[in-house]
């Protein structure tokens, strides 16, 4: 069944559930919406449905800063209440208030 509703908005920072990253949603697809090849370079067993909402993410970990494509059911808010270091965060976003980013502009 197609989930049709987002969970999580842009500017929001959510992270991933199994792996230590975090990151500022900035586009959401409503299924899955990228090459196969991707897709099949993720182990079978861990592979998320194609039928839910699918996050790009300007993402970050101790060690680099990157744009991260990642399924919802993958995704968990984050409430520490920090804000995310990216350096692409001012193209598209202002202040940081309450756990989200305020978009400069609105996109389609």
């Amino acid at each position: 069944m197609l989930k049709t509703r987002a969970k999580y908005n842009l500017g929001q920072v959510v992270r991933h559930r199994k792996h230590p990253f975090r990151g500022v949603v900035f586009d959401v697809d409503p299924r899955f919406s990228n090459t196969e090849e991707w897709y099949e370079s993720i182990p079978e067993d861990s592979r998320p449905s194609k039928d839910q909402p699918f996050y790009h993410l300007l993402a970050e970990n101790d060690q680099s800063y990157y744009v991260a494509y990642v399924s919802e059911q993958n995704l968990i808010a984050d409430y520490s209440g920090e804000p995310v270091s990216h350096p692409d965060l001012p193209d598209m976003f202002g202040t940081f208030d309450d756990g989200n980013y305020q978009l400069h502009y609105q996109l389609n």
